[in-house]
């Protein structure tokens, strides 16, 4: 494995990434040999447009904000990326990142070659935005855990191996295994993301803690001490909250009433989304409404 230096040359998608962030990678390191490049970012709070790259790259989130969203459509996406969640962008797409807060990612970006010979190749050609990826997760943080530890040549054969291992995961196709296949307990944190995932996608449903635990193949108690260690919230906070953010955008961005948005969105009254609505934001729908488009 050979350490790379901070920027790359003029051109690779690891130098157009920097030029748009106006900085580069925190950490840097990639193998000719293996035809690999990754790279750690940080980023912070702003809106972010990053030109097409001449590779596809794998994106992982593995820690920072919960709100990051990307362009499409028009508009911003519906759902938010949050740490555990891969996103694969194509090449020859430019592409648009709304961060709030900070944002830790690490990138990895494959050879055209190789890409070209994966079984999973497909999947490279579309945006594919925030899927769960938990594989892809734990391999991204062992090695970042290698990188910051005591130099050794023994290290750098296990680092390039990991990474290697991680590039193996994804040309075979990121998501190729699902929660269902795996029975085990151990894997309780994928199933923790599908149903992290099932509720961004719909979160007008009425997801009770009974559903989700089964779902989780945990007890309803365990599920929620598993749960809030990974998100910081309880369930019912977790979907009250991705009801709240998706609310936002729709008061932005559509003209629907606000008893529209309520019912939309699940809420038993348009009191109740006015209350919750409130005590998210520290104003009335109607206000923010007002506020954002000015």
């Amino acid at each position: 494995m050979q350490e790379m230096p901070r920027f790359n040359p003029a051109g690779t998608s690891e130098a157009i990434i920097a030029d748009a962030l106006g900085r580069g990678p925190d950490m840097q390191l990639g193998s000719r040999a293996d035809g690999w490049q990754l790279c750690r970012w940080r980023q912070f709070v702003g809106s972010y447009t990053v030109p097409a790259l001449p590779e596809p790259l794998y994106t992982m989130h593995i820690a920072g904000q919960q709100h990051n969203r990307t362009w499409l459509n028009g508009g911003w996406s519906e759902h938010a990326s949050m740490p555990g969640c891969a996103t694969i962008v194509p090449s020859g797409q430019q592409t648009g990142w709304l961060v709030d807060g900070e944002l830790d990612v690490v990138t990895l970006s494959v050879s055209s070659q190789q890409l070209q010979q994966a079984p999973a190749a497909d999947q490279f050609r579309t945006m594919r935005f925030a899927f769960s990826d938990p594989l892809g997760a734990a391999l991204t943080r062992q090695v970042l855990s290698e990188l910051y530890a005591p130099q050794s040549p023994e290290r750098e054969v296990y680092i390039g191996a990991l990474v290697n291992a991680l590039k193996a995961h994804i040309l075979r196709g990121a998501n190729s295994v699902t929660a269902q296949d795996i029975p085990i307990s151990s894997f309780s944190s994928y199933r923790i993301h599908h149903v992290m995932n099932a509720i961004l996608q719909k979160p007008e449903a009425q997801h009770s803690l009974e559903e989700m635990s089964a779902v989780a193949g945990l007890t309803p108690s365990h599920f929620c001490r598993v749960f809030r260690k990974a998100t910081g919230l309880t369930p019912h906070q977790y979907v009250m909250k991705t009801r709240l953010d998706k609310a936002q955008q729709m008061l932005h961005q559509s003209d629907l009433s606000i008893a529209a948005i309520s019912e939309s969105l699940g809420f038993t009254s348009q009191s109740h989304f006015t209350r919750a609505f409130r005590q998210f934001t520290g104003e009335a729908p109607s206000d923010f409404r007002k506020r954002t488009r000015n």
